[in-house]
């Protein structure tokens, strides 16, 4: 694979464009515009769409995407969540499947990583993540639809990857993340040092994105629910301690959502 390509759609989303050669395949694509003019940019053809849940902001574009293919290429292989209806999705998937991208010469796995959708999906292969929204850097997915226990299996499963895998979130919340982190975890220097470093990027209109499995263990509070100090600021939060990870969890998700 040659690179991976961040195309900024609505406010703060990332379409990630993969490419190899002429060939591409684009993640979570809620807007068509963005890709299509990549994709012309740089003369290259589409060859797969990978979507993680069903949300308009990642499937908007798929429809568009696939009017505009060649007729010789209308059976482009659309991955996407099968316990979610998603239009134009013709390959559903789940856990324990692969995702042949042979133009790419890249296998990805699946995951079902439920909390932020009840279907969400995630892939994962050669160091690579593409976790959707049930993984933000220093945070996670909303519960839409989900319990705290799912989003907790789903998070223990990314925090299982290798240190070195890169991941790519669908959003450029970072900053935002980081001000919730200091108040999870007001004592980590890790995390003060990468939100400078973060500050520094979005200052110069780069992404902050993609992170690591490893930084993310360093200043994700939502992987560290077994730390003293996100204990510790979750029940000054709370007026009371949580009983074990999967409530602290749950208190810091619920205090995120008002933060």
């Amino acid at each position: 694979m040659d690179a991976i390509i961040p195309l900024p759609a609505f406010r703060d989303n990332y379409i990630w464009l993969l490419r190899r050669g002429r060939h591409a395949v684009v993640v979570d694509p809620g807007d068509a515009a963005p890709v299509q003019a990549y994709l012309q940019a740089e003369n290259l053809a589409l060859s797969a769409i990978l979507v993680t849940h069903h949300h308009p902001d990642h499937v908007g574009g798929v429809g568009a995407l696939l009017d505009a293919a060649p007729l010789n290429a209308k059976a482009i292989p659309v991955f996407g969540p099968g316990r979610e209806n998603i239009a134009g999705v013709n390959r559903p998937v789940a856990e324990g499947d692969t995702v042949a991208l042979p133009e790419l010469e890249l296998t990805l796995g699946v995951l079902d990583v439920p909390g932020h959708t009840a279907g969400h999906v995630a892939y994962y292969g050669d160091e690579l993540l593409f976790c959707g929204d049930t993984l933000f850097s220093a945070g996670c997915g909303r519960l839409f639809e989900g319990t705290p226990a799912q989003m907790a299996t789903s998070l223990a499963k990314f925090n299982a990857l290798p240190a070195a895998t890169r991941v790519y979130c669908t959003h450029e919340y970072t900053l935002s993340n980081l001000a919730f982190s200091r108040a999870a975890e007001p004592d980590n220097p890790a995390r003060d040092e990468y939100a400078r470093w973060c500050e520094a990027q979005r200052a110069a209109g780069k992404p902050t994105l993609p992170s690591t499995i490893a930084r993310e263990r360093a200043i994700n509070p939502f992987l560290r629910t077994q730390e003293a100090g996100v204990i510790a600021a979750v029940t000054r939060h709370a007026g009371t301690q949580p009983g074990d990870a999967l409530a602290c969890l749950a208190a810091l998700r619920a205090w995120k959502d008002v933060f």
